[in-house]
């Protein structure tokens, strides 16, 4: 049977696209943006998050572990990561829930399941489903048989991705998406690979075509200061947006660091440590920028 990894259901969501929303996030992504404030959204396998200041030093984890991978330092459980097999075990007798299993595999019956709860609030709002992630279009089957049931139900569907895929795995989807909440984060293709990891050859392209096919696509730009919130990177991102054929609006996302605590808990390394969030009114500058090319611009998600 058909199974997506996901990491979260988040219910009554009012920041992924139009109404009151259930946000089902897909495990996995292709890129390694610098800001990511999700990176447990990374890897597309499960893994384990381990937050120290809940621990209470009951050593059941270290006793559970059969792959021997829980050592004890005198100031708590160390885990080596190489020997770690992810199977859980450690975060099901941990007491205290300072260990915890993120990522888990679900059909499409069982997210249909949840998103049917909030049925009424979809019609009420105007809401519906958006599948967002990591990006979705990483497990391309279980994401067009998700919006294939929402369209079946009748629900609005919206996209959240950045756009990185074969146009093949675009086209296969596109007809069941009712709006395209598109990650845009530089233009520059140097830059792009440097503060992503990939180019964005495949992502210009997949934009330029879907608004060449008519869609509703809302783009969303993070501004992350030193990266991209200069005049010359935010004029070329105007200038390719105003260009294109169908655009239904601009969402500038001011960057912020909630998620690095996240990074601690998952031993990663986040790599934007003294970046603060851009000024108020740098946003202004920017949207005006933006607004200038007869775009329009709305700041937040």
């Amino acid at each position: 049977m058909l199974k997506g990894t996901l990491f979260d259901i988040r219910r009554y969501s009012i920041h992924d696209g139009p109404g009151i929303r259930t946000t089902v996030f897909f495990k996995g992504c292709p890129l390694s943006c610098w800001w990511c404030d999700n990176p447990e959204s990374l890897a597309p396998t499960v893994e384990l998050i381990f937050r120290k200041n809940r621990c209470i030093r009951c050593e059941a984890c270290l006793t559970v572990c059969e792959q021997g991978a829980i050592a004890w330092n005198g100031a708590g459980p160390v885990t080596d990561v190489m020997k770690c097999a992810r199977c859980g075990s450690c975060a099901l007798v941990c007491y205290a829930d300072a260990r915890e299993c993120v990522g888990r595999d679900l059909t499409v019956d069982e997210v249909m399941a949840e998103v049917r709860r909030d049925a009424a609030f979809y019609d009420e709002s105007g809401g519906g489903v958006t599948l967002s992630g990591g990006e979705p279009l990483q497990q391309p089957d279980f994401a067009l048989t998700l919006l294939q049931a929402c369209r079946g139900d009748g629900i609005h569907t919206a996209l959240d991705t950045s756009g990185f895929a074969p146009w093949e795995v675009m086209d296969r989807i596109r007809p069941y998406a009712d709006l395209f909440l598109y990650d845009l984060k530089l233009v520059d293709e140097i830059k792009h690979r440097k503060f992503t990891g990939m180019s964005n050859d495949l992502i210009l392209k997949n934009l330029r075509a879907l608004s060449q096919c008519g869609h509703n696509i809302v783009v969303r730009v993070p501004v992350v200061p030193g990266i991209n919130d200069d005049e010359e990177n935010m004029r070329q991102i105007r200038d390719f947006l105003a260009a294109l054929p169908h655009l239904d609006g601009i969402n500038l996302l001011p960057y912020h660091n909630l998620g690095v605590d996240k990074y601690v808990r998952l031993n990663h390394i986040y790599r934007l440590p003294d970046t603060h969030s851009p000024s108020t009114a740098r946003i202004g500058d920017i949207a005006r920028l933006l607004t200038s090319a007869g775009l329009t611009v709305r700041i937040g998600g």
